[in-house]
């Protein structure tokens, strides 16, 4: 049976945990070589790093590339490691921090720490990747964003305006590299359970979790898998013609307003 992904090369940034863990081991499952970039090789969560887990349980290769995302030269480095597979065909730019802060008393060092990794990563990720992609014709950038992005949360002020960004980043992105033949989308999560929401943010395990989960319409937070099947779609032919396109994964919450 063919997968949607055969004889792929994907980046996936911040892919040793969380949703960029389930997007790298999901295209692997899809038939995708996975380049795993990341700050550290071992996940947050117990288990094999990464690149262990898709070389010993699918049949796909994938490597570990060191990347501090708010370095360009890093980001450059990430995706030249994809020229051990043959071509980058898919970028992922998942890396990404959360930050809530009281917006009278938030910091400068805080506010740029949130945008050089969200934004200044996410827009060199791309630069990067697209380099590459417009000189073959082809290929899928996938952005990670935020529902917090659409609309905007009052107790997390940056990054909100960081996840923003990406999104009309996105936007011109698949403006400007469609007639090359480069694709560019974003996915917009809601509140999904990983190890940096549980450890990062007061959304999971508390009261004030529970209260937004019954607001949820489909009554459970994500799971990264729900994150990597959305990523899958938009990054495989099945989204052949779909550029610029904002996806929302979170339970139905952004449709109750």
């Amino acid at each position: 049976m063919d997968h949607l992904l055969d004889g792929q090369t994907a980046v996936v940034t911040g892919a040793t945990s969380g949703i960029g863990r389930a997007i790298a081991t999901r295209f692997a499952e899809q038939g995708a070589d996975v380049v795993v970039a990341d700050l550290r090789e071992q996940p947050r969560e117990t288990g094999r790093p990464t690149h262990e887990y898709i070389r010993e349980e699918t049949d796909r290769r994938a490597t570990f590339v060191e990347c501090d995302v708010r370095d360009p030269a890093a980001l450059e480095r990430a995706v030249a490691a994809a020229d051990a597979f043959g071509e980058i065909d898919v970028m992922v730019n998942n890396a990404g921090v959360f930050h809530a802060e009281s917006f009278l008393t938030a910091e400068e060092a805080e506010f740029d720490r949130v945008f050089e990794t969200n934004v200044k990563g996410t827009y060199f990720g791309s630069q990067a990747a697209a380099r590459r992609l417009v000189e073959q014709g082809q290929g899928s950038i996938v952005n990670l964003s935020s529902t917090a992005g659409l609309y905007g949360v009052g107790d997390y002020v940056a990054y909100s305006a960081s996840k923003g960004a990406i999104r009309l980043m996105t936007y011109a992105l698949a403006d400007g590299l469609g007639p090359s033949g480069v694709r560019a989308n974003v996915i917009h999560p809601g509140v999904i359970e990983t190890a940096m929401t549980r450890e990062d943010s007061e959304v999971i395990d508390t009261a004030a979790g529970e209260a937004f989960r019954e607001r949820v319409p489909l009554d459970a937070f994500g799971r990264p898998e729900d994150v990597a099947d959305a990523a899958l779609y938009l990054a495989s032919d099945l989204a052949s013609y779909v550029t610029g396109e904002s996806l929302v994964v979170d339970g139905g919450v952004h449709s109750t307003g």
